[in-house]
C-alpha cells in the first residue's frame, strides 16, 4: 500500500501561483509515476500533470501547459505541482495518485490522497 497527503492549497487571486504538495509513504517503490488530478465543481475528474519515478519524464494537459510545473524529489518521496498564472478555471479539489505505466496514460493509478482544495478569484 501506499498513503499521500495532499497539502499547499488555499484561496489565490487570478494571476498569483501556488505550490502544492504529495508525501508520499509505503511501498513506492511498486509504482512507477506520480500525478495530479484535479475536480472542479460539477465536473469529471481531470489529469492535470504526471511525472514518472526517474523524475526525467513528464507530461502535462493542454489546459495546464506552460503555467504549472511537476517534479519530485525521491530522497522525500514527495511530489510538486508549481502552479504558476493561477485562472479561475484552475479553481478545483486538487489530488495527488500514484499508480503504473508510461505518464502519457492518464489511467492505472492505484492509491490517491484525500485532496486539497485551490480557490482562484478573479
Amino acid at each position: 500500500q501506499v498513503q499521500l497527503v495532499e497539502f499547499g492549497g488555499g484561496s489565490v487571486q487570478a494571476g498569483d501561483s501556488l505550490r502544492l504538495s504529495c508525501a508520499a509513504s509505503g511501498r513506492t517503490s511498486t509504482t512507477s509515476k506520480m500525478g495530479w488530478f484535479r475536480r472542479a465543481p460539477g465536473k469529471e475528474r481531470e489529469f492535470v500533470a504526471a511525472i514518472a519515478r526517474s523524475g526525467e519524464d513528464s507530461y502535462y494537459s493542454n489546459s495546464v501547459k506552460g503555467r504549472f510545473t511537476i517534479s519530485r524529489d525521491n530522497a522525500k518521496n514527495t511530489m510538486y505541482l508549481q502552479m504558476n498564472n493561477l485562472k479561475p478555471e484552475d479553481t478545483a479539489v486538487y489530488y495527488c495518485a500514484a499508480g503504473r505505466g508510461p505518464v502519457v496514460l492518464t489511467s492505472l493509478y492505484d492509491y490517491w490522497g484525500q485532496g486539497t482544495q485551490v480557490t482562484v478569484s478573479s
